[in-house]
């Protein structure tokens, strides 16, 4: 993601060629703002780091028992299922004291793992060995799930650096029997099978995208924690339910619906309540939408196409007069043009040269239309007036 303009100092980014000490190329990226602040105390600095995996797609904590320093972005060997694991440093000193808090994990949990060492480089030789494994298992497993007809879909394969252990990705809508399909996945592939489970948003983030504003998506890049999104976001917002604009490459519902939200519930406490009917003379009112940038309220009569916009005071003013038993004689409608301030200022321009006469152009025009596209009618015009008076005397 970073390869093109990372901080490397190479001109065209690193290109996945050496380490990133950016972790600009981390799909999840962190940055350490408590990096070069001091600390009065060394020892009680956070022995936890937080390693990340599979380009940031899936990060877990390590236990750094030597106080070894590691910089962002570098490859350790840290403990995996029998065996090692390797990945790259994703976050590191009080930062991660914030994580931990944030996922209820204690620092002292007995079941973190260890960090063991930088990794070498005969670690480095048999991750990337097993690393491009993934494509070619990914390919297999998809063919052996359709042998055995499961309703699964398996979206990622992550091989431990090791190859003692393979971690299939998959969704699915129900439960799934894959009992004969683990015992053959772990026959052809002579390794330990895990299958997890994921959930469809989950599954965008580690395929990635871009999405309809144009940039990465947010499951990609910084989203962690998904919350659920309903229809209602989008009606507090005044958008139309059009369930092809408001899902995103999941099929789900944007997350993006949530961001303003809460703005727009404290915009909408000002305006009145139970105002989607207004009793008028001429008819009852129905509310159609609130602009809650211009605080109007907008509102059509029956048989009637036209939206009127009304004032949150006018509403509340004919609100009373209904409560009354009082019909408003008429709704005095907001004049959106006039509110509208003019930007427009008049420039006098100086013609050095000299005044144009537009008539003389207007007729310029028109003799070069009548020569490019001439008239029947014209030319008769044109005959009558060359021709010479009529001589009665001949």
């Amino acid at each position: 993601m970073g390869c093109g303009t990372c901080g490397t100092g190479a001109p065209s980014g690193c290109k996945s060629n050496g380490d990133c000490n950016t972790g600009a190329c981390n799909r999840l990226n962190v940055h350490d703002w408590l990096l070069n602040l001091p600390m009065s105390d060394p020892l009680s600095t956070c022995k936890i780091i937080e390693v990340s995996f599979q380009e940031g797609s899936r990060k877990e904590f390590y236990r750094n028992n030597t106080l070894q320093y590691f910089e962002k972005g570098e490859y350790i060997t840290v403990e995996g299922v029998s065996g090692i694991d390797v990945g790259q440093v994703s976050l590191s000193g009080e930062l991660v004291r914030l994580q931990l808090k944030k996922k209820s994990i204690l620092e002292n949990n007995p079941e973190i793992k260890r960090v063991l060492r930088r990794s070498s480089e005969r670690d480095l030789e048999q991750y990337f060995a097993n690393k491009e494994r993934e494509k070619e298992a990914l390919i297999k497993s998809r063919a052996i799930i359709n042998k055995y007809k499961l309703e699964m879909k398996l979206s990622e394969v992550e091989f431990q650096a090791d190859g003692k252990k393979a971690t299939f990705f998959y969704t699915a809508d129900d439960r799934v029997d894959f009992r004969e399909l683990i015992k053959e996945l772990a026959s052809v592939f002579k390794t330990k099978v895990e299958m997890r489970q994921i959930g469809i948003r989950q599954e965008a983030g580690k395929v990635g995208g871009i999405g309809s504003c144009g940039r990465e998506l947010c499951c990609s890049t910084w989203l962690t924690d998904f919350k659920s999104v309903t229809t209602t976001a989008a009606r507090y917002q005044n958008l139309s339910i059009n369930q092809a604009k408001l899902s995103g490459q999941c099929g789900r519902l944007k997350c993006c619906l949530n961001y303003e939200l809460d703005t727009y519930l404290d915009a909408l406490q000002h305006f009145p309540e139970n105002a989607d009917f207004l009793y008028t003379e001429m008819g009852t009112a129905n509310l159609v939408k609130k602009d809650i940038f211009k605080n109007l309220m907008w509102y059509m009569l029956p048989q009637s196409t036209i939206h009127y916009p009304l004032s949150i005071e006018r509403v509340m003013e004919i609100k009373k007069m209904n409560q009354k038993n009082i019909k408003a004689t008429e709704l005095k409608p907001v004049d959106v043009a006039s509110t509208k301030k003019s930007v427009e200022e008049k420039h006098e321009f100086v013609d050095v040269v000299g005044q144009i006469s537009l008539v003389s152009l207007q007729k310029n025009e028109r003799r070069k239309n009548n020569k490019h596209n001439p008239n029947p009618k014209n030319k008769q015009n044109r005959n009558k007036g060359n021709r010479p008076p009529f001589n009665k005397n001949k």
